[in-house]
């Protein structure tokens, strides 16, 4: 039960980024370049959520001071 739980937790952020990417494969090569695009893609993901959660103003505010 409790590994239900979890796949549906953690496997969520994982399929919405691969269906962002295209779901087939990465646009570079190379461990380094691979690792890049990868975080690119989780910042892009992770800012997204923190604008629908708090919203632009309260991010933008917060990165401001």
């Amino acid at each position: 039960e409790s590994m239900k739980i979890r796949r549906q937790t953690v496997e969520h952020p994982f399929a919405t980024i691969k269906a962002w990417m295209g779901a087939t494969h990465f646009l570079t090569r190379t461990l380094g370049r691979v690792s890049t695009e990868m975080s690119l893609h989780i910042l892009a993901y992770n800012m997204k959520r923190v604008i629908n959660i708090v919203g632009i103003n309260r991010l933008l505010s917060t990165i401001a001071t």
